[in-house]
């Protein structure tokens, strides 16, 4: 990244026009952004400070912005779908990602998980990160080094995270963004620290149910608890202030829970409740 810095050759811009139409392009000496409003020479935008308006041939403006993570991944070419934005941020916050925190993940995909957390852990930290299929890898990684350049602690095991986990020491986090997650939790605690969180992320309330009932059967996961992230936009011109016509609902469930100590005899802990505050 060069915050901060002109906006360079070589370096991805994001173009927003009037309209909020949004291109990610590469800026290159000599080339030229074409859309239906006209066309833009990248010589142009080079040079400019972030933030600048740039006019096409035919006196549209556009907003030249390096893009935010959000933007990019949003924008980012794909091989499998993606974890949007507003469940990213909440993954984040609920696996309590760290600056040196060892994460292992599974269902590498697009990489916009695996983005995320690299860019959290930081140079201290570790990304292991589980893809059993060629063409993902390979998009995932891809995009990583388009966003991040070479990453030093990100390890891509390209094969199905099912086979084992003979060669991994502990970690402290375990995601998951696979189809049946409840297969994995006994594999998974294995590796998984005491006190660590492991959280998956599945599409249906199905799913959702039969990883929380397996995580509630064994007794080295504690505090289990679903949900979802609804975001709804709202629109503020002077006196007209309301809601979206459109809403990103839902996209997916989120399980946590945290890997403990079993005590022997003891039954399973119960589930845990939504943290409210109390009266």
């Amino acid at each position: 990244m060069n915050d901060g810095l002109p906006l360079q050759d070589g370096e991805q811009v994001l173009l927003i026009d009037q309209r909020g139409k949004r291109h990610l392009i590469f800026l290159r000496k000599s080339e030229t952004f074409h859309s239906d409003r006209g066309w833009v020479p990248h010589d142009a935008i080079i040079g400019q400070p972030e933030g600048s308006w740039v006019r096409s041939s035919m006196g549209l403006r556009y907003l030249a912005l390096r893009p935010s993570l959000a933007e990019y991944v949003l924008e980012m070419p794909r091989g499998a779908q993606v974890i949007y934005p507003k469940d990213l941020a909440m993954i984040l916050f609920w696996a309590d990602i760290y600056p040196g925190c060892r994460v292992l993940e599974a269902g590498t995909g697009s990489g916009a998980l695996t983005l995320a957390l690299l860019r959290v852990v930081g140079p201290d930290g570790r990304v292991i990160t589980y893809e059993q299929r060629d063409e993902f890898a390979r998009r995932a990684l891809a995009n990583i080094h388009m966003r991040l350049g070479e990453v030093a602690n990100l390890i891509v095991r390209l094969r199905p995270v099912e086979d084992g986990l003979p060669e991994e020491e502990p970690v402290d986090r375990v995601l998951l963004d696979l189809p049946e997650p409840w297969r994995l939790t006994s594999l998974v605690a294995a590796v998984l620290r005491p006190g660590g969180i492991f959280l998956c992320y599945v599409p249906t309330i199905v799913q959702s149910q039969q990883i929380a009932e397996a995580l509630q059967r064994e007794r080295q996961w504690a505090l289990v608890e679903t949900f979802e992230t609804l975001y709804r936009p709202w629109n503020i011109e002077g006196q007209s202030v309301r809601p979206f016509h459109r809403m990103v609902a839902h996209t997916g469930f989120i399980t946590v829970a945290r890997r403990v100590v079993p005590e022997e005899g003891a039954a399973p802990p119960a589930r845990v409740r939504h943290l409210e505050a109390e009266d």
